[in-house]
């Protein structure tokens, strides 16, 4: 191999290119990338030349391994395992209260043609027929609504997941930054600047050490650093139309450089005719640094770029002042310290000298002749979403970490840069996950923010470890070896500009902005689609059991069936279809990503939602009862049909109470779910017409109520407003003593 670099962040999530060696590496069981002696299958070259020996093709190559992986790690969504679980929970409730029931009519003397009837009565009132339709209109309307926030949702039920997220692991490379290199720094002169901007952009300002933004061509030391970044940079970029996003033809780090002469008004195309080139030598692993001879005036001039340890080893004199000056032994631990300080900082730290030469050589003597320059400090770009994104992930009480390939001083420094990491977090290594059982990663995953030098199979492991602690992960990524992690998560998230097709098939949302603050907005569009399934599990379920309470309590008494199958039929499908896809067009809850209102609830029902809908079902079930004995006497007929009438009527105000579980429906703005109000009126035209209209009659078995009867109808209905209200109340007035408990000062 000769200066043979490869750019491997598909694979390993590195954004610096790895020079490769011929020498051999005794070690095992190293991860792709350590292996500096192997060019692997999906990676691409950058620069130099080598020949390589073949040894592992499809499933034995790196990236073969990953495809093996994918098969294994899919993994069920919350909302399929939690409407999983509900269902088998109504299909043994349908089963026994059946079972009870039919013994129980038997022994007590019904007919068995009677209690038959009774059953699938029963089994019909029960189960929530619409839940399923319902269940997909909302999440295609979710679907609907985040498209407009550019996130492509590939799996449905994906968008539910997102705000049942309790952790969102994100990728460094890609998702953190933009796998786009830029300088951030530049240390010349005895003088630190910082640079701004967005990634190859060449767009941003130069600022001093105390943020005091200055013009860089009133500082000499700024204008020959940038002269030299310019001269010395060979990359080309250019913006893709299509994909929007940068191209680059060669190094990312002299792409960083060019981009850094760019701001400060320096490109090489215009500096190529007063300084032509004369000799460019490329970077090399060995000697540690690149070189380039040009002519300015009649002089012959060279720059030479690289590790800054090989520069300050090389050169014996110093720029300072506008002038050559000898690099005293002073001078030179100071230029080691900013070295140190600088890669504390997570930057890569490339150093810069320049002079006169007689003629082009790579002598070390004659290279010695040159001035010192200064420091650039080139980090992979930050995307400027993302701190913002995360505050409000934070405020949202969603714990975020990250996961990368890189080195754990980079990845600190990155993470810290954005608020993922603060004092007194745990960094966790590959190698040090390698040392630990499945438990033991579970066990140990509290304080840790940061995940470094991962490998795929490390990604796979940290996921499966938080789904083991029963806590529900997304993980964003973008390249190959993000795919087993995003199969595995519970919800997996790519990046739809730069992330390879491999992590877009293995996703189950795609953003199509690639920016980060869209996850948060996709969070909240998850927590409303949950808010809202609720909504409709409670209004449906409350219906239904009320309905059971009322035919149940009418066989314990002895009495007739107060309701009959195809009235039983009317209700489920004409008067809760209407309500409850109106219901789930409700607009979601303004203070969904208030941590207050976060609840972590292993089932989509939770024994508030049951006292509560147990409360509901309760009163329209004895309600429903009561008037059916009321005319039980005198005309059963109509016995039947004024309980089917207050049923409804039920729905009618329930529906209503369901919006909120502790808003007073007299607070809550009415015109906003304008479907719920035309779903009222038109299921109020249709009750109507199954009382008054005579075909409808006969079909339903139906009779004419008078004025008197539907003025009892109403009142005994608005009965659930009345005690729906006073639970919410209480509700209301626990939580505002539960907020002055935890208020400051209370406890002093």
């Amino acid at each position: 191999a000769f200066n043979l670099r490869v750019q491997e962040s598909v694979l390993t999530g590195e954004s610096e290119p790895v020079i490769k060696q011929v020498e051999p590496i005794k070690r095992h069981g190293l991860s792709p990338s350590d292996q500096r002696n192997m060019a692997l299958k999906g990676t691409y070259m950058l620069s130099g030349n080598g020949v390589a020996v073949v040894v592992a093709t499809g499933v034995e190559t790196a990236i073969g391994r990953l495809s093996e992986t994918l098969r294994i790690a899919e993994t069920p969504m919350p909302l399929q395992q939690s409407i999983k679980g509900l269902s088998r929970i109504i299909l043994a409730t349908v089963a026994v209260i059946d079972i009870l029931l039919f013994f129980i009519g038997l022994s007590t003397g019904r007919g068995l043609t009677e209690m038959i009837a009774v059953v699938v009565t029963l089994s019909v009132s029960m189960v929530p027929e619409g839940l399923i339709i319902v269940l997909t209109i909302v999440l295609a309307s979710g679907v609907w609504r985040m498209s407009k926030q550019n996130a492509l949702v590939r799996r449905l039920q994906a968008v539910e997941a997102l705000g049942q997220a309790k952790v969102i692991a994100v990728d460094k490379t890609g998702t953190i930054t933009r796998n786009e290199m830029m300088v951030e720094a530049l240390y010349v002169d005895g003088h630190d600047f910082s640079v701004s901007g967005n990634g190859y952009e060449a767009s941003g300002e130069i600022s001093l050490a105390n943020n005091q933004v200055v013009e860089p061509l009133n500082h000499p030391e700024v204008i020959m650093s940038a002269k030299a970044a310019a001269l010395v940079a060979t990359a080309k970029l250019w913006q893709d139309k299509e994909k929007g996003g940068w191209q680059l033809i060669g190094d990312p780090t002299e792409a960083a450089l060019a981009v850094f002469a760019k701001k400060v008004g320096f490109s090489r195309d215009e500096l190529e005719p007063e300084t032509p080139r004369l000799l460019e030598v490329p970077f090399d692993h060995g000697r540690q640094f690149s070189a380039v001879w040009y002519r300015e005036g009649r002089q012959t001039k060279v720059i030479i770029t690289g590790a800054p340890e090989t520069i300050l080893g090389l050169v014996k004199r110093v720029w300072s002042g506008g002038r050559s000056q000898a690099l005293s032994r002073a001078k030179r631990v100071e230029l080691e310290e900013k070295i140190e300080t600088l890669s504390r900082r997570g930057l890569r730290v490339l150093a810069f000298a320049l002079g006169t030469a007689t003629e082009p050589t790579l002598e070390p003597e004659k290279l010695a002749a040159l001035c010192f320059g200064g420091f650039f400090g080139i980090s992979d770009a930050i995307r400027p979403e993302v701190a913002a994104a995360l505050e409000r992930a934070k405020g949202a009480g969603i714990r975020v970490v990250m996961i990368t390939g890189d080195h754990r001083a980079t990845a600190r420094a990155v993470a810290e840069a954005v608020g993922i990491y603060k004092r007194g977090d745990k960094i966790l290594t590959g190698a040090e996950i390698n040392n630990l059982s499945d438990q033991e990663l579970a066990d140990s995953l509290g304080p840790v923010t940061v995940f470094a030098r991962v490998t795929p199979e490390h990604k796979l492991r940290i996921i499966q470890a938080y789904k083991y602690n029963k806590i529900i992960v997304a993980m964003t990524g973008d390249g190959v070896n993000d795919a087993p992690s995003l199969v595995a998560a519970d919800l997996g998230v790519a990046m739809g500009k730069i992330g390879t097709e491999v992590a877009k098939e293995a996703a189950d949302i795609i953003l199509l902005d690639d920016n980060f603050g869209s996850i948060v907005a996709a969070v909240e569009e998850g927590r409303g689609i949950y808010q809202t399934i609720r909504k409709v599990i409670l209004y449906l379920f409350s219906t239904n059991i009320g309905e059971v309470i009322c035919i149940g309590g009418a066989i314990l008494l002895g009495w007739p069936l107060p309701i009959l199958p195809g009235q039983i039929i009317w209700l489920n499908l004409i008067t809760d279809g209407f309500l409850d896809v109106a219901l789930a067009m409700d607009p979601r809850d303004p203070h969904l990503l208030e941590q207050r209102q976060l609840r972590q609830r292993k089932y989509i029902v939770d024994w508030a939602m049951a006292r509560r809908m147990s409360l509901m079902a309760v009163v329209m079930g004895l309600g429903a009862l009561i008037l059916f004995s009321t005319y039980l006497d005198s005309d059963l007929a109509k016995a039947t049909t004024i309980t089917l009438t207050v049923l409804a009527a039920y729905q009618w105000f329930n529906v209503w109470n369901c919006r909120s579980d502790k808003q007073s429906i007299f607070r809550s703005r009415l015109g906003s779910n304008w479907y719920l109000i035309g779903a009222t009126a038109l299921v109020i035209g249709l009750q109507l017409l199954a009382i008054y209209q005579p075909h409808l009659q006969r079909l339903l078995r139906t009779t004419a109520l008078d004025l008197g009867d539907w003025l009892l109808v109403v009142i005994v209905a608005a009965s659930i407003v009345l005690v729906e209200e006073g639970r919410k109340w209480l509700a209301r007035r626990a939580e505002s003593r539960q907020a002055r408990r935890m208020a400051p000062g209370v406890l002093a």
